[in-house]
C-alpha cells in the first residue's frame, strides 16, 4: 500500500484497479483512504470467495465504480472484461465521500397499487444508486423487479445485502416466484434474463437466451416483458454505460407506463439514462435522492391517492 500511494501521488492515474486482498491492509481500507483523500475511479478485482464478494460489495457502496471477478485460470475473455470496465471507469464521475445527498426517508403511511409493477434497470454505479433508492422504500413497497449488470458471483450476496439494509424483502429472483407488494426481485447474473410472466398472477421467469445489448441479464428484456403484462407499470433507468434499457423503457412509456431516469449530475456514468432520455423514453429526469418519493407516488394505490 505504501508503494501504491506513492505511485498514485506521482502518476495521478485515470483509473486504479484494486485487489480486494492486499498485504498489511485490505482493499476496502485502502479504498476508503483513496475516496476520502483523492477520489478517483476504482475497479475492484475480487476473489470468488464469499468473503471476497462481501468486501467487493462494500467497496461498491463507498465509491468503487465497478468490480471484476478473478478467473480461476487466466483467460482472454476475463482480460477483455477487465479492459472494458477500466475504459468505462475512465469516463465515470466520482464524488468525494459525503458529497451525495442522503436518501429520502421511507414514508410511514403508504399503500401501493397491488396491480402495479415497478421495473428498475442499472449498471455501472448501480450498487450505490440502488441502495439509495431502495432505502427510501417502505416495507410494503410496490412489487419490484431489478436488473443490475453484475458478475454472476455477486448478485446473491447483493440481494442479501439489500435485504439486510432495506425495509422490503429483497431476494435474488428464482424462476416461478410470484410478484408481490413488499418484495423486490434482483435478476441473477450471468446465465439468464429476468422476465415477468403473465398468468393467474405475475411471476418471475428466468430465460436462458442469448445476451441482448451485450448483456445477460438485459434491462431491455425485463422492460419488454413488463409491457406484455398490460398492467399499471413504472420503469426507472439508473446510472450505467451503454444503451441497455432505452428501447424497453420507450416501449413502457408508449404502452401507458410511467417512466423516470436518473439525472446526469448524480450518475456515475450517464450512459443508459442519457440514451433513454434522447430516445424520448424518460418522462422525468431526477437526481438520485429524489427518485424514491417520485417512484412511490407513481405506484401508489389510486384509492389512497384520491383520499389523500
Amino acid at each position: 500500500p505504501i508503494e501504491a500511494r506513492a505511485a498514485i501521488k506521482a502518476l495521478n492515474p485515470d483509473v486504479i484497479t484494486l485487489d480486494v486482498e492486499m498485504p498489511n491492509m485490505n482493499g476496502l481500507e485502502f479504498l476508503e483512504k483513496i475516496m476520502r483523500l483523492r477520489p478517483m475511479p476504482v475497479v475492484m478485482v475480487s476473489t470468488l470467495t464469499a468473503a471476497g464478494t462481501d468486501v467487493t460489495l462494500a467497496a461498491l457502496e463507498i465509491g468503487a465504480v465497478d468490480a471484476v471477478a478473478k478467473p480461476a485460470v487466466a483467460s482472454v475473455d476475463a482480460f477483455h472484461d477487465l479492459i472494458g470496465k477500466v475504459k468505462t471507469a475512465a469516463r465515470s464521475r466520482v464524488r468525494a465521500r459525503g458529497d451525495t445527498p442522503a436518501a429520502a426517508e421511507a414514508p410511514r403511511a403508504y399503500r401501493p397499487d397491488p396491480n402495479h409493477i415497478l421495473a428498475i434497470g442499472s449498471s455501472t454505479g448501480g450498487v450505490e444508486a440502488l441502495l439509495t433508492v431502495l432505502s427510501g422504500f417502505p416495507a410494503n413497497c410496490p412489487a419490484t423487479v431489478i436488473t443490475q449488470h453484475m458478475p454472476a458471483t455477486f448478485t446473491a450476496s447483493f440481494a442479501a445485502r439489500l435485504d439486510r439494509v432495506c425495509a422490503p424483502t429483497v431476494t435474488e429472483a428464482v424462476d416461478g416466484a410470484p410478484l408481490k407488494p413488499g418484495h423486490i426481485y434482483l435478476a441473477p447474473g450471468g446465465a439468464t434474463h429476468l422476465e415477468v410472466a403473465s398468468g393467474m398472477s405475475p411471476r418471475c421467469r428466468l430465460v436462458a437466451s442469448d445476451p441482448v445489448n451485450g448483456h445477460r441479464p438485459s434491462v431491455d428484456v425485463m422492460f419488454d416483458s413488463v409491457v406484455r403484462l398490460k398492467r399499471p407499470m413504472t420503469g426507472v433507468i439508473l446510472t450505467g454505460m451503454g444503451r441497455d434499457g432505452a428501447k424497453g423503457l420507450l416501449a413502457m412509456r408508449e404502452a401507458g407506463g410511467r417512466t423516470l431516469g436518473q439525472d446526469e449530475a448524480t450518475c456515475v456514468v450517464y450512459g443508459m439514462p442519457k440514451a433513454a432520455f434522447e430516445l424520448g423514453a424518460v418522462e422525468r429526469q431526477l437526481p438520485l435522492h429524489r427518485l424514491s418519493p417520485a417512484i412511490l407516488e407513481l405506484c401508489a394505490d389510486p384509492a389512497a391517492r384520491s383520499v389523500a
